[in-house]
């Protein structure tokens, strides 16, 4: 049996339909809400998606194929991952909100004016009071040259929301299902 990847309910017939762009294997209450994918064995026409969402008993069965080998290919990269996929964004430190008071208060402890600090490290004065007043996030280069001279830190630490999703499955695999909470229920 298999999961749905929209409500998570065991299914031994999944549809393969696509919603919002992604192609998922759901149960038949789930099919609604996206277009079936039909295969190239099925129909000899060239559209590859149906407007028809009533599971046939054709369609069901091919799927299910199909998705024998998503699922495969699926727990294999989980299993051979080992948790969560790293992406680009998890290299970038994030910078803290009240990253306008931290320099305010490293430039005032360090005795400059903004004048001062904004010749120090070659910027105008009036970027210098717009990041003391929020109005803009420093760059990556000045935010360094500021952790530099004031003494301070502004990057964010890691938040304490910043963990994993647990899932109701006992598989260990995450669904659709287990982060969105439908309208209808």
């Amino acid at each position: 049996m298999v999961q749905c990847e929209m409500c998570g309910t065991e299914t031994s017939n999944p549809n393969r339909v696509k919603i919002e762009g992604a192609e998922l294997d759901v149960c038949d209450a789930c099919t609604d809400f996206g277009t079936e994918i039909r295969t190239e064995s099925e129909s000899s026409s060239s559209t590859k998606y149906s407007t028809s969402s009533s599971g046939s008993s054709s369609s069901g069965g091919s799927s299910s194929s199909s998705s024998g080998t998503a699922s495969s290919s699926s727990s294999g990269s989980s299993a051979s991952g080992g948790g969560r996929r790293s992406d680009m964004f998890d290299d970038i430190e994030e910078i803290a909100q009240e990253y306008d008071s931290r320099i305010r208060d490293g430039r005032e402890k360090a005795g400059l004016s903004q004048e001062e600090l904004a010749k120090k490290l070659n910027e105008k004065a009036s970027y210098i009071r717009k990041l003391e007043h929020g109005e803009t996030l420093p760059t990556d280069e000045l935010q360094r040259k500021l952790e530099r001279e004031l003494d301070i830190d502004l990057s964010a630490g890691a938040a304490d929301d910043d963990t994993e999703w647990e899932s109701d499955s006992s598989g260990g695999e995450y669904t659709l299902g287990d982060v969105v909470k439908r309208k209808d229920s």
